[in-house]
């Protein structure tokens, strides 16, 4: 091992210029004076440990070019003449045992690595994102220190085998050759899991928290049917864990990212299933921000959370009064408040937190969109992962807020068709801009510059902890997952967007290891179209709902709204609504089922269903 000298500790300005840095913190005093932007400094781990991938990858080639001259040296050695042949075997008897060995050809064997080794590598190159300066977040960085400790729990170790080695059997061309191995370290993880929880003081510990969300983690890229799907159970215990462990877990570097890590599943988790966040925003918030405009983003979001929680609750239990008429109107103002609150956001962030249009692609290879890359439009690019994925929690906040103002407005208009109200024509115009946002940055998040790096100017705020940055990750499609299956779901998507949106589902279900991908795309449900259905049936007090359900118990499509026939609307936007109506009745039917009568509970379980499993990561 060669000593390359003392890493500096300076700021990343000063080491470009060459200077001796002051390392005051957050912002070196160099930087000041000269009127500098100061990037920070670097993580300790990037001083400690260096990237060895390119000179490891150069070594490897120089050996082989080596190998390859010694077996061409031997080629021409055989190719002699017989009678250099005949004299040399003449003059052998004099030969000194030193010259024949050192005739003998020499044998190269390429080391292999333990498959314990190569999943490990796999994964951290794939999963763990380490930020390059102290103040920014990554992914999954507690992973590599926990790993590094003096002893490793057993519920850890098992965890962390069972999501590497999920990863390298999800690798393009593995095809399932580990898949029993990492299923065996899952069940070994859970049993002994379970017994850490039991013990109050160890399930506090960091390797019980940390090998919770690798158990949440290994759902999302094995999963294969819904009943395997446990990722929402894995992090409400997580919620649970961090609850427990109480303001002291944010005093360690280790502990604050969990931290982090947490909130972030938990935010997720509460936009997905319409569940509380539990504790208030300034609980998740206070003492653990990294970042403050990411930590203000997760805020709103949590605020989002909060208010989907309430609307469902009003929605499906008060009746309709006009006492709850007003309530049900101050919440459309809410979230329409919280909206432009979300808006400005947008228009406050410094310039590495601002995304650009990089470039604009009209082609579709041979008029296939499933196999495109790129959706017809503008492509935008982020300085960092990390940034591009906090950019579409806050685009699925918005558009989760413009959902709960139509079903609102549906819910107080009834039974007149709620698509002529001017909440709906705002939220359905808000809803189409924020769609074309997140389908923009898809590019980007799945590797489509890895090729074009002409056209990308990244900053580098993080970095994976192993392998190279520029290729394709798995993270960066479980990232991916949920803005794209949430958006899927929407009644305003166009039938191309749709079926490109399908494509890259897939793509990061087969090429990126993200299993709970390809579940997704075999889903079918419209937002918020089937939710309004379900508040109708619910509330069921307004004077066509008798005769709804009669048609429902029947079978018989519901009458197609006189706002159809009107001739200011186009002829192809009249068949689309017709087709979403039959789907939204299709699936209340199959509610129904033979019994013919509508139950208030199962219909609000199928339906909540429905929306968790087309809407969680």
């Amino acid at each position: 091992m060669v000593y390359c000298g003392k890493p500096s500790r300076g700021c990343q300005m000063c080491r470009t210029r060459r200077i001796k840095c002051d390392e005051t913190k957050p912002t070196c005093n160099q930087c000041a004076k000269s009127r500098r932007i100061c990037p920070g400094y670097k993580d300790e781990f990037d001083l400690v440990f260096r990237n060895e991938t390119q000179a490891t990858e150069r070594r490897a080639r120089r050996a082989s070019k080596k190998a390859l001259a010694q077996k061409h040296g031997r080629a021409a050695d055989r190719a002699v003449s017989p009678s250099s042949s005949s004299s040399s075997s003449e003059g052998r008897g004099s030969l000194s045992p030193t010259s024949t060995a050192s005739r003998l050809p020499r044998v190269s064997v390429a080391p292999q690595l333990p498959l314990e080794d190569q999943a490990a590598c796999h994964f951290i190159s794939n999963y763990v994102l380490v930020p390059r300066h102290g103040s920014l977040v990554g992914f999954m960085e507690f992973v590599v220190p926990l790993l590094k400790a003096d002893t490793v729990p057993a519920h850890y170790k098992y965890a962390f085998e069972a999501c590497a080695l999920a990863s390298l059997n999800n690798g393009v061309g593995n095809r399932n050759h580990f898949e029993k191995q990492a299923l065996g370290k899952y069940t070994k993880a859970l049993s002994t899991t379970f017994a850490a929880l039991r013990d109050p003081e160890v399930a506090k510990e960091d390797a019980t928290l940390a090998a919770v969300l690798l158990l949440g983690l290994f759902e999302n890229i094995t999963a294969k049917t819904m009943g395997m799907l446990a990722w929402g159970s894995h992090i409400e215990g997580a919620i649970q864990l961090v609850k427990a462990r109480g303001r002291k877990q944010l005093d360690t570097k280790v502990g604050l990212n969990m931290f982090i890590a947490v909130r972030t599943q938990m935010i997720i988790h509460s936009l997905s299933t319409s569940k509380s966040p539990g504790m208030d925003a300034s609980w998740w918030i206070e003492d653990a921000v990294r970042d403050r405009h990411a930590s203000e983003c997760q805020r709103l979001c949590i605020k989002v959370g909060e208010l989907r929680s309430e609307a469902n609750r009003l929605l499906t239990t008060v009746p309709r009064t006009p006492d709850n008429m007003e309530i049900v109107i101050d919440m459309i103002r809410r979230c329409q408040a919280q909206d432009q609150a979300c808006a400005s956001w947008c228009k406050n962030l410094p310039d590495y937190f601002q995304c650009k249009t990089a470039a604009w692609e009209d082609n579709v290879p041979n008029g296939d969109y499933t196999k495109a890359e790129v959706y017809p439009g503008r492509v935008d690019v982020y300085n960092d992962l990390w940034v591009s994925t906090i950019w579409n929690m806050l685009r699925c906040g918005r558009i989760i807020l413009n959902s709960i103002i139509v079903r609102c407005a549906a819910w107080v208009c009834a039974p007149v068709d709620y698509r002529t109200t001017p909440e709906y024509a705002n939220a359905a115009r808000t809803t189409v801009d924020i769609v074309t946002d997140v389908i923009s940055s898809v590019p980007y998040q799945l590797g489509w510059f890895c090729k074009r790096k002409d056209l990308l100017e990244r900053a580098n705020l993080s970095t994976f902890a192993c392998g190279e940055d520029d290729s394709s990750k798995g993270l960066s499609g479980y990232f991916m997952t949920w803005p794209l299956a949430f958006i899927h779901s929407l009644d305003y998507l166009t039938d191309s967007q749709r079926t490109w949106v399908r494509g890259r589902l897939q793509y990061i279900g087969s090429q990126l290891g993200v299993r709970y991908a390809l579940l997704l795309t075999q889903l079918n449900i419209r937002i918020p179209s089937m939710l309004i259905c379900r508040d109708g049936l619910i509330a069921r007090p307004f004077p066509m709902m008798h005769d709804f359900e009669r048609q429902l118990s029947s079978k018989v499509p519901r009458p197609t709204p006189s706002f159809y026939a009107s001739p200011l609307v186009p002829q192809h936007e009249t068949a689309e609504r017709a087709k979403l109506d039959q789907e939204a009745v299709d699936v209340l039917n199959k509610v129904i089922g033979s019994s013919g009568s509508v139950d208030e509970r199962r219909t609000k379980t199928w339906l909540e269903f429905q929306h968790v499993t087309t809407t969680a990561i």
